[in-house]
C-alpha cells in the first residue's frame, strides 16, 4: 500500500508538471501539495487499514470541495 501512494505521487508531480508548463499555476500548486502529502505518506509505512481510511478522508474531501466548487463557484451556464 505504501507504494500506491508513491504511484499517486508520482502522477500528481506529473500533472503538477504538465499545469505549470501551461501556465496553470493554482493547479500546479495544488498539485505540487497532493504530491508532497502522497509522498510522505508512501513513506510512513501504516497498516493498510490506516492508508485505507486517510485515502477514504482524502477522497471525501476531494468530493466535497469538488462539488462546492462546481455548484457555487464557477460561473452558471458556460459563461465567461
Amino acid at each position: 500500500m505504501p507504494r500506491m501512494f508513491r504511484v499517486l505521487a508520482f502522477w500528481t508531480l506529473t500533472f503538477a508538471v504538465m499545469a505549470l508548463a501551461g501556465g496553470l499555476i493554482p493547479m500546479s500548486l495544488l498539485f505540487f501539495a497532493n504530491t508532497a502529502f502522497f509522498l510522505t505518506l508512501g513513506y510512513l509505512n501504516l497498516s493498510e487499514r490506516t492508508y485505507m481510511y486517510i485515502f477514504g478522508a482524502y477522497l471525501t474531501l476531494f468530493f466535497i470541495g469538488f462539488t462546492y466548487w462546481s455548484a457555487f463557484m464557477m460561473p452558471q451556464g458556460g459563461a465567461q
